[in-house]
């Protein structure tokens, strides 16, 4: 263990001590030892959103609190309606593999935001933002909410066409207090967490927390780690009737990639295959050597007393990479202002920033290190190298809105303005023969190649205007639009280790623009009774183009294909339209809604071979889906103790056209299709105890079939459950016990053999192809919490 990991758990544990020894407060004044069970339950539940015109579910902290400690934010929806969320670990953290796809839409095509800040797409070589956690230590999480359909008018998003999730960090506590826990388990897992919160400082009532937060865990099969280390602070800051809040999250990370893997892989090498890792690292050597003499990379003969046939079970230099690795280090904050001007006139502003710097590494055999066919070499001569593809975010923006109720009236508008600076290289590093060259751990310097590099400028402007009427004390309407500007521009900086040459098609520099001036929404809310409302919906948004080499209308990095682009395609756009109704009394929360959704102009890239050779896809308008599906979703307190908790969707989610070249020759049949990675069925259920002692929660997910194929031709993976189970204990009866608790928690209960996430390495029309991440099969962690 690293001397940052010893000081950092060191801390986590003599944080947890300070608390045991200063734990002199009332038990009701604990926030771990609740001895009201009635509540300890009610808390523990989704909240269906009441009175709102659109459907939307709120998931409180109380619920995260039961998952294994260090699971992302973006799995703990995967329990609400409409929701499929896929990955290869436990957690649902590894970001190469997690993927969340809402009534039909992938996790590029949905809005995020943390306390109102934008964290982009959340996609791994995120172009504008981060995932969620990176921006936010799980711990600190007080409450997510998603707005299925195009979501809200206020979110700060240009990718909103399904849907978005709202991620609010918790507020600092009114009285000193703090929490401290260490969690280990299966893969050598070692984990510590503490907060401490100031309460309430001198005559400023200045609140504030600070937290720390460091993990180290084994890859569950392969060679390699997963870890994470985050700081974070959030001070509140009354100043006469106004608040002032500011945040600041500092995120590093360092995973080692599990192999994408096809069907026919699975089948002939089993799910527990993985990449050679460095234990392996001669064979990865054999493998290159032998790949080069049979001719399969395209690169020069680097052992001519290599085998024509690879070393069973191998048949290809795809089955199997050196290594791999994702880096990621992240700075992020802002400070906001919520000013009640009067009674009837809220202002709130927010100021942000977020810096990326960022490493994707491939152990790669399709090109060989530059001393490789030197005789004598030492150094830098194996037969394969480290392929990376680097990133570098600045991103400065704000975000405001300014509510005025007169009357029956709330009305409000708001605005989103971002600057944008990111810079993406394809860089190549060496390696040694006899032994590895390179850390796929640690940032690469020194690369001998770079392939490419270019810088990208987005300018976001979004601005928004909506009215909610009080009609009647039963009928509630809203209705409101959007503008929404971003503008796109790149610059080549380096081409095959080059300046470009201008006037050339690789001197890349191109402006694209998406300029949606009028995005409607409109909704209504009814009351049928105390207990009883219905509420219907329709939404229009729009989605900006990508900036980035490697995905959007600049992916081909060729000037002459970017011009056709450029005048050829439209955004994309989504028309949502929902009506439901819900139920809620003291013991049961009931809702059901209908939707359908047109989506049209889809944007295609399609990768024309692995994902790691390379391959620029080209971006195309190719037609629209239609979805239509409902979703069912409910609680219901059986005791004040036990709880049950369930929710259903059936979505059916269709290609509209086949998709056509230019000539108006057929590509790929994909009319009446269903769209890739999107189940039809998904479900959940679980059972909550709590007595405010013991506790636990016994909870199912079942995600129907997927295809990775866009015509349906081959590419289908089976349904899978996953039950996943806690228990824990509070101790109590004394101060030093009180606020202290155990935790016992199990993933893949059943240890079920599946296939976790699909188009990892994008999708294809047909047939098999190397885009599959196996799911992680049981695991078992234990964690001891203290809270004061």
């Amino acid at each position: 263990m690293t001397l940052k990991k010893s000081i950092l758990l060191s801390t986590a544990v003599l944080a947890a001590t300070a608390f045991t020894a200063q734990a002199q407060a009332p038990v009701e004044e604990t926030p771990a030892a609740v001895d009201d069970s009635v509540n300890a339950v009610m808390d523990q539940i989704v909240i269906i959103g009441g009175g709102e015109v659109r459907q939307t579910q709120t998931v409180t902290a109380d619920v995260f609190e039961q998952l294994a400690p260090g699971t992302s934010p973006i799995k703990l929806v995967e329990r609400l309606p409409g929701v499929a969320v896929s990955g290869a670990d436990p957690f649902g953290a590894y970001e190469w593999a997690v993927r969340i796809n809402i009534r039909g839409f992938n996790q590029n095509q949905l809005g995020f935001t943390l306390d109102g800040v934008p964290l982009g797409d959340m996609s791994y070589g995120n172009h504008n933002g981060l995932h969620i956690s990176r921006a936010l230590i799980s711990e600190n999480l007080g409450q997510v909410d998603l707005q299925q359909g195009s979501g809200a008018l206020d979110v700060a998003s240009s990718s909103n066409l399904g849907g978005a999730l709202k991620f609010s960090s918790v507020a600092p506590a009114d009285k000193f207090g703090g929490v401290g826990a260490l969690t280990t388990g299966s893969e050598n897992t070692l984990r510590g967490f503490a907060r401490l919160d100031s309460g309430e400082l001198g005559p400023f009532q200045t609140r504030a927390w600070l937290s720390v937060m460091t993990s180290e865990m084994e890859k569950y099969k392969g060679d390699g780690e997963q870890n994470q280390d985050q700081y974070a602070l959030k001070i509140v800051q009354p100043i006469g009737p106004a608040t002032v809040t500011g945040y600041f999250n500092r995120s590093e990370r360092r995973e080692n990639d599990y192999q994408d893997l096809s069907l026919e892989q699975i089948s002939r090498l089993g799910s527990g295959w993985d990449n050679f890792g460095d234990s392996n690292y001669a064979l990865a050597v054999l493998v290159a050597d032998i790949a080069h003499r049979r001719g399969d990379t395209g690169q020069p003969v680097t052992n001519a007393a290599a085998p024509l046939v690879y070393p069973a079970p191998i048949t290809s230099a795809d089955d199997a990479y050196w290594n791999a690795s994702g880096l990621r280090d992240d700075d992020l904050g802002y400070i906001a202002i919520d000013w009640p001007v009067s009674d009837a006139l809220d202002l709130r502003l927010q100021a942000y920033s977020h810096n990326n710097k960022g490493q994707g590494l491939w152990g790669t055999p399709y090109l060989i290190s530059p001393n490789a066919l030197t005789p004598g070499a030492t150094t830098a001569n194996a037969p394969l190298s480290v392929r990376t593809t680097e990133y570098s975010i600045d991103r400065k923006g704000a975000t405001g809105s300014l509510t005025y109720e007169i009357g029956d009236h709330e009305i409000q508008g708001g605005f989103w303005i971002e600057n944008n600076s990111f810079d993406q290289f394809r860089r190549f590093y060496s390696s040694e023969r006899a032994a590895p060259g390179q850390d796929f751990l640690n940032f690469l310097s020194n690369p001998f190649f770079t392939q490419w590099g270019y810088t990208f400028d987005t300018e976001t402007q979004q601005f928004f205007l909506q009215d909610t009427w009080q009609v009647t004390d039963a009928l509630k309407i809203n209705g409101g639009f959007k503008s929404l500007k971003v503008e796109n521009s790149v610059d080549t900086l380096i081409i095959n280790n080059a300046l470009p040459v201008a006037g050339t098609a690789s001197d890349l520099n191109a402006t694209i623009e998406t300029d949606e001036s009028f995005l409607p929404q409109v909704g209504f809310n009814y009351k049928l009774s105390d207990q009883t409302d219905v509420f219907g919906s329709y939404a229009k948004n729009a989605a900006a183009f990508v900036s980035a080499a490697t995905a959007g209308p600049f992916s081909s990095r060729s000037q002459t294909v970017v011009n056709e682009v450029i005048s050829s395609v439209d955004p994309e756009s989504s028309q949502t339209y929902e009506a439901g109704i819900r139920y809620t009394d003291s013991l049961v929360q009931l809702g059901a809604a209908a939707y359908m959704v047109e989506f049209d102009d889809r944007l295609l890239a399609v990768s024309q071979g692995p994902g790691i050779v390379g391959n620029a896809p080209v971006i195309s308008n190719v037609g629209g889906v239609e979805t239509k599906g409902i979703e069912l979703v409910g609680s219901v307190f059986l005791t004040d103790d036990l709880t049950l908790f369930g929710s259903f969707t059936f979505n059916d989610s269709r290609y509209q056209e086949n998709v056509v070249n230019r000539a108006g020759v057929v590509q790929a049949l994909t009319s009446g299709k269903k769209v890739v990675n999107t189940p039809d069925t998904i479900a959940f259920a679980e059972v909550a105890y709590d007595n405010g002692s013991i506790f636990g929660t016994l909870g199912a997910n079942y995600i129907g079939n997927r295809y990775f194929t866009f015509t349906n031709s081959g590419g289908e993976v089976p349904g899978r459950t996953i039950v996943d189970a806690s228990l824990g204990y509070r101790f109590g009866g004394n101060p030093l016990l009180e606020g202290l608790e155990i935790q016992l928690n199990a993933t893949n209960l059943f240890d079920e053999d599946y296939v976790g996430t699909l188009g990892t390495n994008g999708f294809v029309n047909s047939g098999d192809s190397q885009t599959l991440v196996t799911g992680a099969p049981q695991q078992l962690f234990v964690t001891v919490r203290k809270a004061f």
